[in-house]
């Protein structure tokens, strides 16, 4: 259905795609993975026909169609039914000309087509799309017009999800979703009826939804197939693989050449010295693997504070005097992690935005532990650096009395080391501006994060950094994501968020997750927004055991996995110092400690392996007794 064949693609004098090729069968659902600027934005412009290579074919079947989120929020005083309808640009065409034709003949042709199409079925079809990202019944007639730009780009998404294109092409498509959405748009495109391509960091979707894996590194392209999680295996597998490979053709290479520096200059063993080093040019060099390693982003120790930090009593809160949420009763801990949860517009921003104290409440009081410190990242933020200046200047002044080493050091933590810390923001990548903000949101050392979608722009490694230094926190963590895997292993308790007010949610993201998800199937009203979880003593009892019982093992799981990552770029600096011949020109000891330090990685290994394993089927073994 589509094929690559040796693309090549050079921006601003940088080589992005390198003779990538790749050919995909109709009706597969492809995750096209890479870090942040590896491409595959670039790839999904070629495919479209936005962008020329400079070498190489995208080769597409004939007469099929490719569709995509347009780039541009639609506006106006069009609907949101009215925009999804358009989209379908044979039935609106034809609709059209029913109005105007009067020839009887070419009337039953036209209606004939329409019923082929099924376009009496249309707006139904339409409305439960649009239902399913998060509108209601009076909010798919109201003009596009009074809407934010995230929901018009709801829209978006929601007109090609209804134009059915042959091939899609999905370039994170939950960036503008709440979890609601984004757990719909899952279960949506796991039964898409084309062939998909879908750029995303959100580790689940791409476990649930692709059958193979597109990945980009170095501009090359390499197809594997299954999710993510499989991908990552066999990943793991062929660099193992190529580091054994590449160990033995050393190791046969300095054979050789030892041989050859000994008997060169003897006669008697000249021609047999030509000879291998015949044989030395044909052993081929197997480039050593480049693992780019992933972001420190861990916060600083804080000064603890006695519990609670924050309680609210009967709190109302909201805008120009108007209550957003109302009898708030709540309390935060000093080393509470909850994730708040409920649909786009119902008040979570409003919530955290109050815990944050940049609003104060309308009615009832609030009680806040004197010296408390509070990091609050939103979205906002990346948006106000200042565009012409550097990392560096806005960490300095963040840190207007610290030496330049100190700030560099508060940078390199972040991602941002050497000149990467001199770049102007406005030539960073989204993920890294959100590392900037953590970055400077880190310096205060604060007892109380607050993070409303930290992830939008962040990668897979740099997520998981982000999971991992938020489990090493010592203080408390108030968080918002459509990221369910975050919120899975970074945090241990939910409040759900609607019908106007705040309140712990008696469940696990699995349990909520078959709320979203019940909910949709019967159509997300406003009715149905407002439902309330199953709430009988039982129920609430069984959950919260799960969620006690679970949460844990899911900390276990994800400390695990940090050990892994950290074991596994210690082997390769390892190996790559082993496979260095300047290693064996230097002091004899220094060969026997890394000798000493690879058995030692390989034991640290093997167990965290076995832990991981162990973990994982802990937890799996956990979630079937609570189901």
């Amino acid at each position: 259905m589509l094929s690559l064949q040796d693309i090549v693609v050079r921006l601003a004098g940088r080589t992005i795609l390198d003779n990538a090729s790749a050919q995909l069968a109709a009706g597969w659902r492809v995750g096209l993975i890479g870090r942040n600027g590896a491409g595959k934005t670039t790839l999904l412009r070629l495919i479209l026909g936005e962008l020329g290579a400079e070498s190489g074919r995208v080769a597409i079947a004939r007469g099929l169609t490719v569709g995509t989120v347009a780039q541009e929020a639609p506006g106006g005083a069009t609907t949101p039914t009215e925009a999804v309808l358009a989209a379908d640009r044979e039935r609106t065409a034809l609709l059209a000309e029913a109005e105007t034709e009067t020839d009887g003949l070419r009337l039953g042709e036209i209606h004939e087509r329409l019923a082929a199409i099924g376009a009496d079925a249309a707006p139904a079809r339409a409305a439960s799309i649009l239902s399913g990202l998060g509108f209601d019944t009076e909010a798919q007639a109201r003009p596009l017009s009074s809407f934010s730009g995230g929901w018009r780009m709801r829209v978006a998404l929601a007109a090609v999800l209804f134009a059915r294109p042959d091939l899609l092409l999905l370039d994170e498509p939950t960036n503008h979703l709440d979890l609601e959405a984004a757990l719909w748009l899952e279960e949506y495109l796991k039964r898409y009826p084309g062939t998909l391509i879908l750029v995303s960091h959100d580790r689940d979707l791409l476990d649930s939804v692709p059958d193979h894996i597109l990945h980009l590194e170095s501009g090359r392209t390499t197809l594997y197939a299954g999710n993510y999680t499989r991908f990552t295996r066999t990943l793991a597998e062929r660099r193992l693989q190529a580091d054994r490979e590449r160990t033995r053709r050393d190791s046969e290479r300095a054979r050789i050449q030892a041989f050859v520096d000994r008997f060169r200059a003897k006669a008697s063993k000249a021609r047999q010295a030509q000879s291998r080093l015949k044989m030395l040019a044909k052993i081929e060099t197997i480039a050593d693997t480049a693992i780019e390693p992933p972001p420190d982003l861990s916060f600083p120790p804080i000064k603890p504070l006695a519990s609670p930090v924050i309680t609210l009593e009967d709190v109302a809160v909201g805008y120009d005097g108007r209550a957003v949420l109302r009898r708030l009763s709540l309390s935060l801990q000093a080393d509470d992690r909850i994730a708040l949860l409920g649909a786009n517009g119902n008040g979570k921003t409003t919530l955290a935005r109050l815990l944050a104290g940049r609003l104060e409440p309308l009615a009832g009081t609030m009680t806040r532990a004197g010296k408390l410190k509070v990091g609050y990242f939103a979205q906002h933020q990346i948006e106000d650096f200042t565009p012409s200046r550097t990392a560096y200047h806005h960490m300095a002044e963040r840190l207007p009395e610290a030496r330049e080493q100190k700030v560099r050091a508060a940078l390199g933590r972040f991602g941002f080391s050497g000149d990467r810390a001199e770049v102007a923001v406005e030539s960073l990548s989204g993920g890294e501006k959100a590392r900037l903000a953590l970055a400077l949101i880190a310096q205060d050392a604060p007892q109380l994060l607050i993070l409303d979608e930290p992830t939008n722009h962040l990668d897979i490694d740099a997520r998981a950094a982000l999971v991992e230094a938020l489990n090493d926190y010592e203080g408390a963590v108030i968080l918002v994501s459509h990221d369910r895997r975050m919120l899975e292993t970074a945090a241990d308790q939910l409040w759900l968020v609607e019908g106007g007010t705040a309140r712990p949610f008696d469940g696990d993201i699995d349990d909520y997750r078959r709320l979203v998800l019940g909910r949709a199937g019967g159509g997300r009203d406003g009715q149905a927004r407002r439902a309330a979880p199953p709430n009988t003593k039982v129920a609430r009892r069984t959950a919260a055991e799960r969620r006690g019982e679970t949460a844990p093992l899911r900390k276990r799981l994800a400390d695990v996995e940090a050990r892994l990552d950290a074991l596994g770029r210690e082997k390769a600096e390892i190996e790559a110092a082993l496979a260095d011949p300047a290693t064996y020109d230097g002091p004899p000891a220094r060969v026997t400690e890394l000798g000493r330090r690879k058995s030692e990685n390989a034991a640290a290994l093997a167990v965290a392996e076995a832990e991981w394993l162990a973990a994982g089927e802990a937890l799996e073994v956990a979630k079937g007794e609570g189901g």
